[in-house]
């Protein structure tokens, strides 16, 4: 298979206490342990990468379905919630909440694009069988 794209990205220092930068320059990021979690809370975190590169990954997902069906998405927005759960044996686990806007799209409608995306979005085939995902769509 064809390979159409590679991400590169290091973490030094001390990874969830450290720094993030991509090969290419583009990032280059303090993190911190949330306080949430017992940490400074004074950077970023592999949590809030992940909820905005699932949220943009689905908003395009989203709006490739879309034309593909000759929809217009005016205004739509993807909001991802990703959260850190105890997995019940000392370790933990990942969940995500997707919240899908569609202000000027009809409900059921809305609600197969949204359903669509989910099918063919990267991030949703990566996670899909591994953690639990929810996918909301409301008009506001």
């Amino acid at each position: 298979m064809d390979v159409l794209y590679t991400a590169e990205a290091l973490s030094t220092g001390g990874g969830r206490d450290g720094r993030v930068t991509t090969a290419d320059g583009r990032l280059d990021l303090s993190m911190a342990v949330p306080k949430e979690m017992g940490g400074s809370g004074d950077g970023a975190n592999p949590e809030l990468l992940f909820a905005a590169g699932y949220a943009a990954c689905f908003h395009s997902a989203l709006q490739s379905v879309a034309r593909a069906r000759k929809a217009k998405l005016e205004g739509s927005s993807v909001g991802s919630r990703v959260q850190i759960l105890p997995d019940g044996s000392g370790g933990f686990r990942l969940g995500v909440h997707l919240e899908v806007v569609l202000p000027e799209v009809e409900p059921q409608l809305a609600q197969e694009l949204a359903d669509a995306a989910h099918e063919v979005c990267p991030y949703s085939n990566a996670t899909r069988g591994n953690i639990e995902v929810t996918v909301a769509v409301s008009d506001d």
